[in-house]
């Protein structure tokens, strides 16, 4: 787990003060890697890596970077690759290795299969080769978007760093992209390649890029498609789904140092904690956040459950109101661009705290999407089942959800009665697409506070639907596999994104287990009503470790993610805070949105409203990098 970065020469001319622009990029990165630094130019200088190092396999000096191969490859190289060990001695016999880094088996396997080297990777990364043979960049992102990748050209020079903020320097000015901010406004993160800084852009998950004679070709070379095995029963996808999980574990634990887990208190977190903790006695620290200000929003107790059955030692973060107003300004600038929702905030606070103990931890992202671990998916099939009803047609095979076998579950609903009542204002029944994008749009209380007209929402709407009517990923009418791959697709990488920067702020690998990609693979062919039957959410998991995971965690009703009290805090320790922002002069000139109306509408927003957060990011995100932009661009001028 590392940070990169560097630059190519699209004409292939030596590029004005190299050494600069690779000192610059490297700064802007050093929290990523606290353990080592080392950069590379390249003969002709119209090449150059560098790289910041947090080792985590191979400690020794041989695993250093950019790494360089007698072949003329030259790799900087962010992530880990699980299968190393076999890809190692699959690849000895045409290779001598120099180390036992995965770096180096990176190198070896571009040398037998070339480009097609990714797809016999195992893990999360994201990597630039240098080929001086042919004289090629190859860059290559991880199947899930776990780690990151941007690039931007300017001036014909194409730019790539593991996250933005390396990539300021170099553009004319620091602009707002509007396309990228209408999507952000509406589901609080971009579902594309752009980025909220215009000309910066990320590669996407399971997608590569080649730089060859001053052209650039971006490609995937990864898909997941929901291809439902109907031919097996439920107790053969519970034995399959334990086997994959078992081996992910296994792969995911391989490092020279120990392992430490995050336990929310959920499902995902805590199965993956208690299986690292069956695998290895040096695993057995746990980091938890909570807020003890107001009911509600400590979860702690579900944490302590599991740790007491893995005999692990929970460290728990207790989160303030003073916190926030401490860190947030830090929480911005390494997200680089506000995304996903307050959730980020507690991550800092508990990655901090885990990174005094440890330089690895597992977490479990990847089940909400994946297993329906979402009470939008519930709510969803509520209506659809109550109109399959009246209309006679649940019993056509469509449905996984019938009003029947959904009644026994509406309990899960009942915090999220604020939430429906708003959904069915309008266009109950409508069709499924326009349902759901409704379901996961953010901006229905953006009414003053945006600037609207300047902004494309039709737009929006028809890269949603690009997305979740897309026939060559999912069957038409399953419901439930599109709402999953829409959230696969969109929200899983602006969660990761959460997930990297948030720990690699404080110089911290976290892993994700769940995210294995034979695992995702199969999970694609197992039927909704084994995933999500009568409604039950994680019912996979639910039934094939309901021996493993406690009781109250197995049967909780009330798990809501990573709450956070906005609300209370909005409206109390935190109101002059807030409106102090928002009351700035240079405030009420921004592009796009209205202060004054955030101000009048602020005690307005409900429990559940992230409006005030989206917009508060928004700000601090522009106060961060828009209104410092002069000094981004005194780091190579």
């Amino acid at each position: 787990m590392c940070g990169i970065a560097g630059f190519i020469s699209l004409t292939g001319t030596a590029r004005a003060k190299p050494d600069t622009a690779l000192r610059a990029m490297s700064s802007l990165i050093a929290h990523r890697g606290p353990d080592g630094e080392g950069e590379w130019l390249s003969a002709g200088k119209n090449v150059g890596f560098v790289h910041r190092r947090l080792a985590i396999i191979d400690l020794s000096p041989g695993g250093a970077q950019p790494m360089h191969a007698p072949n003329g490859t030259v790799i900087t190289y962010n992530g880990e690759i699980y299968n190393y060990i076999e890809l190692r001695e699959q690849l000895s016999a045409g290779w001598t290795f120099r180390s036992t880094s995965d770096t180096e088996v990176i190198l070896a396997a571009y040398e037998k299969w070339g480009e097609d080297c990714v797809l016999h990777l195992r893990g999360m990364f994201a990597f630039a080769i240098w080929d001086e043979r042919s004289k090629k960049l190859f860059v290559a992102r991880d199947r899930f978007g776990i780690k990151p990748f941007y690039h931007t050209q300017q001036n014909g020079v194409l730019y790539f760093a593991s996250e933005a903020k390396a990539l300021l320097p170099f553009l004319p000015q620091i602009e707002t992209d509007s396309s990228a901010l209408a999507e952000y406004l509406t589901f609080q993160y971009t579902i594309g390649t752009k980025t909220l800084f215009k000309g910066i852009e990320s590669l996407l998950p399971g997608h590569s890029l080649v730089v060859a004679n001053g052209g650039v070709k971006i490609a995937r070379y990864w898909d997941v498609n929901y291809e439902v095995d109907f031919t097996r029963s439920p107790r053969y996808f519970e034995e399959r789904f334990k086997e994959l999980i078992s081996d992910s574990m296994n792969v995911h634990l391989r490092a020279d140092v120990p392992v430490g887990g995050y336990v929310s208190g959920g499902m995902d977190s805590s199965l993956v904690a208690l299986l690292a903790s069956k695998h290895d006695d040096r695993n057995r620290l746990a980091f938890h956040g909570r807020f003890m200000e107001y009911p509600g929003y400590d979860e702690s107790r579900y944490a302590r459950e599991v740790t007491d059955l893995a005999d692990m030692k929970l460290h728990v973060a207790d989160i303030t109101a003073e916190d926030f107003r401490t860190h947030i300004d830090e929480v911005i600038y390494h997200l680089d661009f506000p995304v996903a929702g307050p959730g980020s905030f507690p991550q800092f606070m508990v990655s901090a705290l885990a990174a005094k103990h440890l330089k690895v931890v597992l977490g479990g992202q990847g089940g909400d999407e994946l297993l329906g671990g979402y009470a939008r998916y519930l709510v969803a099939y509520f209506e659809q089942s109550i109109k399959a009803a009246m209309d006679g047609t649940y019993k056509q095979g469509n449905y996984v959800v019938t009003i029947e076998s959904i009644v026994p579950n509406l309990g899960l609903l009942r915090e999220y009665k604020p939430m429906i009542k708003e959904f069915w204002r309008e266009g109950l029944f409508d069709d499924l697409d326009k349902r759901y994008f409704r379901l996961v749009d953010r901006s229905t209380d953006m009414v003053g506070e945006v600037d609207w007209s300047s902004l494309d929402k039709a737009h929006v709407f028809e890269s949603f639907c690009a997305i979740f009517n897309n026939q060559d990923n999912v069957r038409k009418e399953a419901y439930f596999d599109k709402m999953t791959h829409f959230d696969f697709k969109c929200l899983l990488p602006a969660l990761l994104q959460v997930e990297d920067r948030m720990s690699m702020a404080h110089g911290l690998e976290s892993r994700v287990p769940l995210l294995d990609h034979p695992l995702v693979e199969f999970l694609a062919t197992v039927p909704a009503d084994v995933k999500f039957k009568g409604g039950q959410m994680k019912q996979l998991m639910k039934e094939t470790y309901r021996d493993t995971l406690p009781k109250s965690v197995v049967e909780r009703r009330d798990k809501m993610g990573f709450p956070v009290p906005l609300k209370e805090w909005f409206q109390g320790p935190l109101q002059s805070y807030v409106r102090d922002i928002f009351a700035q002069q240079k405030v009420r000139h921004r592009q796009f949105f209205n202060s004054d109306v955030v101000l009048g509408n602020f005690g307005s927003a409900s429990q559940f409203s992230r409006k005030t957060w989206g917009l508060l990011s928004l700000e601090l995100w522009h106060q961060r990098f828009h209104d410092r932009a002069a000094e981004f661009r005194a780091m190579v001028n």
